[in-house]
């Protein structure tokens, strides 16, 4: 289990909890991407702290570098002139539609909570002396949370990567950072840096074929239309 408690872990457990929402709910996405480079970087400080120094170089190329890269990439910043249409996603749900999809959101806080409450009994009697583990809480739940609540690809794509972050923490937070851990969890950041690139060249495809609003841009759809 983590167990230390000393001011950089309280540190990296702001930076980490802060960019991470910084990423998922800035509606500009160019800046979204750099919170999530920002995210990967202070992942890799993490890991370094968490005694795991494979981990945060495997986070630092695969995160930081590769995953960003594929994030720019979908957004057009490699091909000058075609990005001005994705550079900022807007926001005017009708409120009925918003609230439903905030009740959703919050049902996987909940659903967090209640897994922690039982999986990870420790924590729910002594959170501060865990900051990483509790941070690893805030974002698997507040990823979860984007991704139930945002319609367009490159936000779910930010979600997704932000939620098997929090994800892996928090099973550094069970498991340790044992050679079979880190072995686990270096497959996963694998996967999910394919999965990026995947989601990257699909965007850019579906861009090609169909313009913006293949995206499923969050908003009303009529007004999108238009």
């Amino acid at each position: 289990m983590i167990a230390s408690f000393d001011a950089l872990e309280i540190l990296l457990a702001l930076g980490l909890t802060v960019t991470a929402l910084a990423c998922l709910f800035d509606r500009h996405l160019v800046r979204a991407c750099c919170f999530f480079v920002a995210f990967a970087l202070a992942m890799t400080l993490a890991w370094w702290q968490l005694g795991a120094p494979w981990l945060a170089a495997v986070e630092l190329l695969l995160g930081a570098v590769l995953t960003g890269l594929c994030f720019f990439y979908a957004l057009g910043r490699f091909f000058p002139g075609v990005s001005s249409s994705l550079e900022r996603d807007s926001f005017n749900e009708p409120w009925s539609r918003s609230f439903a999809r905030l009740l959703l959101a919050l049902a996987w806080f909940v659903m967090v909570g209640a897994a922690i409450r039982y999986v990870i009994t420790d924590m729910v009697y002594s959170p501060d002396e865990q900051p990483l583990l509790l941070a690893g809480v805030m974002i698997t739940a507040s990823a979860l949370g984007a991704f139930a609540l945002h319609r367009h690809l490159l936000r779910r794509l930010l979600a997704f990567n932000i939620l098997g972050s929090g994800v892996f923490m928090l099973l550094a937070g069970v498991a340790g950072t044992s050679a079979s851990a880190q072995a686990l969890i270096t497959v996963g950041l694998c996967i999910a840096w394919l999965g990026s690139m995947l989601g990257a060249l699909l965007i850019r495809q579906l861009l090609h074929l169909e313009g913006v609003d293949a995206l499923g841009r969050d908003g009303n759809p009529k007004e999108n239309a238009t």
